[in-house]
């Protein structure tokens, strides 16, 4: 794991430094909040709709027991006694005091952690695969380069103030867990036939208003162009995407409107520009420094098939469920990686109270090398657990609430906080996301229905990601009604596509039972068990939906 330099410190320190002296200034009433939020806003503070909500960086999704200790003391003392991870890898506090709010960074430096570029028109958190590092079938970590990522973009002068926030993401395998082709720009690790490594570039991907699946720029970019070729693309996004408009300022409506040959043509051009200046050449040594600092951990042979964890599934239904749907694969033999789903039956998806995230550390202490990610799913994972200590950590899961064994299945549901928190919301998300869950909670019921993923939002900034969800369910205010529209056929992974919505809205109190209706058209028509929901849409498309849902036209 990434460790603070002397540099990352100073830089930390003084910004949390001139923050509190801004805070200090608001509260006396020296500062407008207009005034203010500009500056609040570089430092991860949101104006919510009931209160401040503080948004922390975990860059790439990693986190240490210690750093997660942290967070649950900050819930404890500065906010009711939770925190809540999001589709972002951060986590955010709905209800810190403006005041305490300087004495929090302080802690979060304490254990080489901040908030900065969680907001603003600036390159936010860099997120990459939460396996990464452990899964089975990745090709190289790509955990290093988002971290070189991460340095770089951190207060770059000429993107601090782009013309809409921007958002990278990278994978190191060729299954797509971080929902690459949805970002400003994705990167798909890969080595060539000569075993050079190096990465597919995806550009103008995005959801929101107008969401997009982005374009291939470039089948193959040598790891020492890495930087020299997002400035490039980052150069051309600055000087041609749009101001006079947010909402069409991503790069993605720059690519829409330019057309993706030229946008690569301009690509192209900038980068010969900038390599040919060889100062964002990354240098072996320095690529070797970073991964260093990602070495995996010297885990003790195990053996492939553990006898203890074959005889706890024999004996518990319940934790075969898990470990059919929570455990994956681990490229060293022996282990697994453990999902510790933040979907209780009934509970809002990604929160956890102080008491789960000090157990979680616990957890990853005692059983997997005290490493934690955080999912763009909006759960945790236990990356390094062998997998005869799965039955016990199962176990430990289950004294606080944290072995739901639905990772992928319909209740394992995204969704974003809404009207209850959201000033920008136009429907409550929770409490659907909850009658969904219980609905559909029976573990008969989950196991029949397989792999479905819901995703829910409360207004079209799709923070709940519903454009790719297989089910996806977007709030709508209609004439002061709560509403949902209901879309067909999303996916994030590396078949990537949007959804297609199937017709009109549904009341709120109708949805669920709409949802109900959509999941049991798929069951009557799926051509077996195997069959998932997301083939079989693809496979009969929208009509048998549509007339289930609306009656034949």
């Amino acid at each position: 794991m990434y460790r603070y330099d002397e540099f990352d410190r100073d830089f930390v320190s003084s910004r949390i430094a001139q923050f509190r002296d801004q805070v200090e200034r608001r509260m006396s009433g020296e500062l407008t909040e207009d005034q203010f939020k500009p500056l609040r806003l570089m430092n991860g503070v949101y104006l919510q709709l009931h209160a401040y909500m503080l948004r922390i960086a975990v860059p790439y999704g990693t986190l240490s027991a210690r750093q997660m200790r942290m967070l649950a003391h900050i819930a404890r003392t500065y906010d009711r006694g939770y925190g809540h991870f999001t589709t972002r890898q951060n986590l955010q506090f709905n209800w810190p005091a403006l005041k305490d709010i300087p004495a929090i960074l302080d802690d979060l430096a304490s254990v080489e952690m901040h908030a900065l570029q969680t907001s603003g028109n600036c390159i936010r958190n860099v997120t990459t695969d939460h396996f990464a590092g452990a899964a089975a079938d990745e090709i190289a970590d790509p955990r290093p380069y988002a971290e070189i990522l991460r340095q770089w973009s951190s207060i770059h002068p000429e993107f601090s103030f782009l013309p809409r926030k921007f958002k990278i993401a990278l994978i190191g395998s060729p299954r797509d867990r971080a929902a690459i082709q949805l970002h400003d720009i994705g990167l798909e690790l890969k080595r060539s036939a000569t075993g050079k490594i190096g990465f597919a570039v995806f550009v103008g991907g995005g959801q929101g208003r107008t969401p997009m699946i982005a374009h291939r720029v470039r089948d193959f970019l040598p790891e020492e162009d890495l930087l020299a070729y997002v400035e490039a693309i980052m150069r051309v996004y600055n000087l041609h995407g749009r101001r006079d408009n947010k909402y069409k300022a991503r790069i993605k409506i720059l690519v829409h409107e330019t057309g993706a040959a030229e946008i690569t043509r301009q690509i192209e051009a900038e980068f010969e520009d900038v390599r040919q200046t060889e100062l964002l050449r990354l240098p072996d040594e320095e690529i070797e420094r970073i991964t260093a600092y990602f070495a995996p951990p010297a885990l003790p042979e195990k053996s492939v098939r553990s006898s203890v964890f074959e005889a706890a599934k024999a004996d518990s239904r319940e934790f075969a469920a898990f470990a059919e749907n929570n455990v994956s694969a681990h490229k060293t033999p022996g282990y697994g990686v453990v999902t510790v789903s933040l979907k209780a039956i009934g509970a809002v998806p990604g929160d956890a109270s102080a008491d789960q995230m000090d157990a979680v550390a616990d957890l990853a202490e005692r059983y997997s090398e005290s490493e934690i990610r955080v999912s763009h799913e909006q759960n945790l994972v236990l990356p390094h657990v062998a997998l005869d200590d799965i039955p016990a950590l199962y176990a430990a899961l289950s004294e606080h609430g944290l072995a739901q064994g639905n990772a992928g299945l319909v209740t394992d549901i995204i969704c974003c906080p809404g009207l209850d928190y959201c000033a920008l919301a136009n429907t409550r998300s929770i409490p659907l996301a909850q009658d969904l869950s219980k609905r559909f909670g029976a573990p008969e019921r989950q196991k029949e229905i397989g792999e479905l993923k819901i995703k829910i939002s409360g207004c079209i900034n799709a923070c709940g990601h519903h454009h790719v969800g297989h089910i996806g369910l977007l709030g709508v205010d209609k004439k002061g009604e709560e509403v949902y529209q209901i879309t067909l056929g999303g996916s994030g992974d590396e078949t990537a596509a949007v959804g297609t919505l199937v017709g009109p809205a549904f009341k709120g109190d109708e949805v669920a039972e709409a949802v109900e209706t959509v999941v049991e058209t798929y069951l009557k028509l799926r051509e077996g068990p195997d069959e998932t929901f997301l083939a079989a849409v693809r496979r009969l498309g929208q009509r048998p939906f549509k007339e289930a849902l609306y009656g034949a036209a």
